[in-house]
């Protein structure tokens, strides 16, 4: 790697979510965590959670290392976290000692808006602080608005389901906007939009487990018009910040690349899944925010992703595919380019070093072919609840010691990676 190809003023970061690392958080999830824990633990060897070849925990190639953990219903309960809300200046502590200059965090709706209408103002001077003690930190926010989670008045209602309900989203967004606007720089609006539409609709695996594709399809379609409306109402409130969405991203190939079955499977894999939101919001960001982790292959319309290498969760590792989804990015919208999310879960830390520098390499290449990568945000800083899967598997470059009073260590790879921002 060349360390004239990035620009001095390129952000080097880190990822959270609120009820992934917080604790305390009383929202949908976690009510949902309370109902479901036992039947999930009940079903962990024979679920299916993922795609072909590893579609069940039982065949992720460490299984028998967490099988007791994925068997316990305590594996599915957020519960305290790994108490982010009590020690978050202690975690900017460590993100600073990594050489990051930039945090992605989230915004708890349930925290600020606990009943309809009601703002809770200890919440919200709670992250008035926090980001002021980031930036005394010299590290830039990104804040994500909405991250999955709501409250259960929200949802109760019919969440994002239903449009009437946007009148409340709105609500919450200009609160946002009064309190935190002038302080940022960047926000998010929504996190993986297409993640949540597939998850907890189309597949029916997470809250509120209502299989149905076309309401499914609707709810993708809100949350468009969600982002249109936050959009809006940031620019309004500040006009100098810059407003975007982390859509999640992912590389789909053509195992045969002459085969225009195999060609057309993979363009319409790649259109509905990384452009359709996209091109509804193209006049409403200033920036493409995406995630990825992961591509596939297909043949025909199979999947025939290759089994190995794959990450603790099965996931086939091809940190590269990251390049060619910088490419058409930017030919498709012409704006900067952030990578909001890029992780490996690696509970062994085995793979980790790998897949940051092969990530580095491709975004080295995208910028030396003119494209305009402003930012690359690791998920995650700290070892987090991961929904749906629980506790086990690991993505923190800071390992997280629950059962030994959440001690931080930071791990191998995460040491490497201070060094070679340094030298960059």
């Amino acid at each position: 790697m060349s360390k004239k190809i990035f620009p001095k003023d390129f952000f080097w970061g880190a990822s959270t979510a609120s009820h992934q690392v917080e604790g305390g958080t009383v929202n949908q999830w976690s009510v949902w965590e309370l109902a479901h824990a036992s039947e999930l633990a009940k079903s962990a060897s024979t679920r299916r959670v993922g795609l072909a070849p590893y579609a069940k925990m039982s065949q992720f190639p460490i299984w028998d290392e967490i099988k007791s953990q994925v068997q316990d219903p305590k594996n599915y309960v957020s519960g305290k976290g790994v108490d982010h809300y009590n020690r978050f200046r202690e975690d900017f502590d460590i993100a600073k000692g990594l050489n990051l200059n930039a945090f992605r965090f989230g915004i708890e709706w349930s925290r600020i808006e606990p009943k309809e209408g009601v703002w809770d103002e200890k919440e919200i001077e709670h992250y008035h602080t926090y980001i002021k003690e980031l930036k005394k930190r010299g590290i830039e926010p990104f804040l994500n608005i909405w991250h999955w989670t709501m409250p259960t008045w929200f949802t109760d209602k019919g969440g994002f389901s239903k449009q009437a309900n946007l009148k409340h989203w709105q609500a919450f967004v200009q609160k946002f906007a009064d309190e935190y606007g002038h302080m940022l720089n960047y926000v998010l609006t929504i996190n993986e939009p297409n993640v949540y539409m597939g998850n907890s609709y189309i597949q029916g695996k997470w809250p509120p487990q209502d299989q149905n594709v076309l309401r499914g399809l609707h709810v993708y379609w809100s949350l468009a018009k969600a982002h249109k409306q936050a959009y809006k109402i940031l620019k309004t409130a500040n006009p100098k910040l810059k407003v975007g969405v982390a859509t999640s991203f992912g590389t789909v190939k053509a195992q045969r690349p002459n085969n225009l079955i195999d060609i057309t499977t993979a363009w319409a894999s790649e259109y509905f899944w990384n452009w359709w939101y996209l091109r509804r919001i193209r006049k409403y960001q200033d920036f493409v925010g995406f995630n990825y982790y992961q591509t596939r292959y297909v043949k025909g319309i199979k999947d025939v992703t290759p089994k190995a290498p794959v990450n603790d969760l099965g996931w086939y590792m091809e940190p590269e595919g990251l390049f060619p989804l910088m490419v058409k990015a930017w030919r498709k919208f012409k704006k900067p380019i952030f990578i909001t999310e890029n992780g490996v879960a690696d509970m062994h830390d085995q793979y980790r070093q790998w897949w940051i520098e092969e990530t580095m390499v491709a975004m080295e290449r995208a910028i030396s072919e003119g494209v305009d990568v402003q930012g690359y945000l690791h998920w995650s800083l700290l070892d987090n609840f991961e929904w749906a899967y629980g506790w086990w598997p690991k993505f923190g470059l800071v390992e997280v010691d629950r059962a030994h009073g959440m001690k931080r260590a930071v791990r191998p790879s995460a040491k490497w990676w201070a060094e070679k921002i340094k030298e960059l």
